[in-house]
């Protein structure tokens, strides 16, 4: 790749395909993050053809016709979706831009999109408690949403486990973080008595398998070199867990735990410093969604603090 990048300099053109493949080489991403990245920028790299020149965004009117076609290409999707592509385009442009490949921002015209505040995104205790003894449903599923809820991890990071990351004794897990990082994640018992299970004696490969082998080439590191199945996807775990539950979402499960860890009361500093160790969010205030109690719990609060309520 170096070497296709200086010969495109030396003819003073960077290509859409090498431009884009120079950002996601400079980001130490997880494979689960180096997947939605990629797929934010396919959508550039389709509309201009892999070998077209990285300027054409100098052009007078390219931010205008950039956020015509990114309006039209995700007009139809949640504003969160929305939000996430247009971060990775502006970030990439950042790049390209500090590379003096670019000399334009073409993500000028674009407004971040409003994402509505969703009071109701944590699923209450009893929800989740009906998750786990259910039968109509397979080990490995059950098996994720176990850890999903337990760790506060996110869906990529747990579908982007290897065997080899797993601390069993300890009850703990390597994932790569956003950003590159390193961190450990804790699950508790009900996770640690399915794992054994899921992974069967197998010693290497992904943790999470998809059910059939794949109908088209895959990184070996995604593979099992046994069964030939391939890493699950999260497209298709988050559609298993849509189907199962009536539409909730792998991310409910990760918004479920700090929520209900808040709703126990827990004293704030020790609270706080728990819930960012846990969850590795990058900030105190990203954590503010977590301390909205449910209704359920906004319910037993005032019923446990009735003046009229008996006295056991």
């Amino acid at each position: 790749m170096s070497r296709l990048l200086r010969l495109d300099r030396q003819a003073g053109v960077i290509t859409v395909e090498v431009a884009i493949a120079s950002f996601l080489a400079e980001h130490q991403l997880s494979p689960g993050s180096q997947r939605v990245y990629a797929g934010a920028l396919h959508a550039l790299r389709a509309h201009l053809g892999a070998d077209t020149s990285l300027a054409v965004h100098n052009e007078a009117h390219a931010a205008k016709q950039f956020a015509d076609r990114f309006h039209r290409r995700f007009e139809e999707t949640a504003p969160a979706t929305r939000v996430r592509h247009l971060a990775i385009l502006r970030s990439a442009c950042a790049f390209w831009r500090q590379r003096a490949w670019l000399a334009a921002d073409p993500t000028a015209e674009l407004e971040r999109p409003k994402v509505p505040l969703d009071r109701t995104r944590a699923l209450t205790r009893e929800q989740v408690a009906s998750l786990w003894p259910r039968d109509d449903v397979g080990l490995r599923e059950r098996a994720l949403w176990r850890l999903l809820y337990e760790t506060a991890a996110r869906a990529n990071e747990i579908l982007s486990l290897d065997i080899q990351d797993l601390d069993l004794p300890n009850k703990r897990a390597r994932v790569r973080s956003k950003g590159g990082a390193t961190d450990w994640v804790f699950w508790q018992t009900g996770a640690a008595l399915l794992m054994p299970r899921l992974l069967a004696g197998r010693t290497t490969c992904p943790v999470f398998l998809a059910d059939r082998q794949p109908t088209r080439a895959v990184p070996s590191v995604d593979l099992c070199p046994v069964t030939g199945h391939a890493r699950l996807s999260y497209r298709r775990a988050a559609e298993l867990f849509g189907e199962a539950t009536n539409s909730w979402t792998l991310h409910q499960l990760r918004h479920s735990a700090p929520t209900h860890a808040a709703e126990d009361g827990t004293n704030t500093p020790i609270l706080l410093a728990c819930l960012l160790a846990r969850s590795r969010h990058a900030s105190v205030r990203s954590l503010e969604r977590y301390a909205r109690p449910s209704p359920e719990a906004v319910a037993r609060h005032v019923a446990e603090h009735d003046p009229a309520r008996r006295r056991r």
